[in-house]
């Protein structure tokens, strides 16, 4: 059997259309793959950022988000907000621990650093605190916050990047 290792993986622009399926991503992420650190309740009330999905396609309109495809369909996408900020970054379950979330990731840094950002920063969930670690980001504070009615912690990370100088 031949197997590709990464069947036409690619990356492009987040489109108002996209808004439906994302949200589908990021409920399938929050619900498979947060068990071990949150409690199903505050799943559900974090999952629920994406009920209005009007809102989370305006959420995601207002910064740089790109997409992930695996042969045209989206499996994860991240969202920068601001020059620094990761707000959003997930990979659906079936997608996970497959470099989604890296080529996610590796894109937002190199965009970073080429417009001259002195840093990222991320509101990392203990899901994916492991993940923003191995890239390199420094845990600089735990918060409490509130989503649906349900406190659940995070950590404010940061990496410091290296812009790039201009020959």
């Amino acid at each position: 059997m031949m197997a590709r290792a990464h069947p036409t993986l690619a990356l492009r622009p987040f489109l108002p259309a996209d808004t439906a399926l994302l949200a589908e991503v990021f409920r399938s992420s929050v619900e498979g793959l947060t068990g071990e650190d949150y409690s199903q309740v505050q799943q559900e009330a974090w999952a629920s950022a994406a009920d209005d999905e009007e809102a989370f396609g305006a959420r995601l309109a207002k910064g740089l988000t790109l997409i992930a495809t695996l042969d045209g369909s989206p499996v994860g996408f991240v969202s920068l907000q601001g020059a620094e900020q990761i707000d959003m970054l997930y990979v659906h379950p079936a997608m996970a621990g497959q470099g989604v979330g890296s080529m996610l990731y590796d894109a937002v840094e190199k965009l970073a650093t080429s417009r001259g950002t002195a840093r990222l920063k991320a509101d990392a969930s203990d899901a994916a605190r492991g993940f923003f670690e191995r890239h390199g980001f420094v845990a600089q504070q735990r918060n409490s916050v509130l989503r649906g009615g349900e406190w659940i912690a995070n950590t404010t990370m940061e990496k410091k990047l290296v812009p790039k100088r201009s020959a």
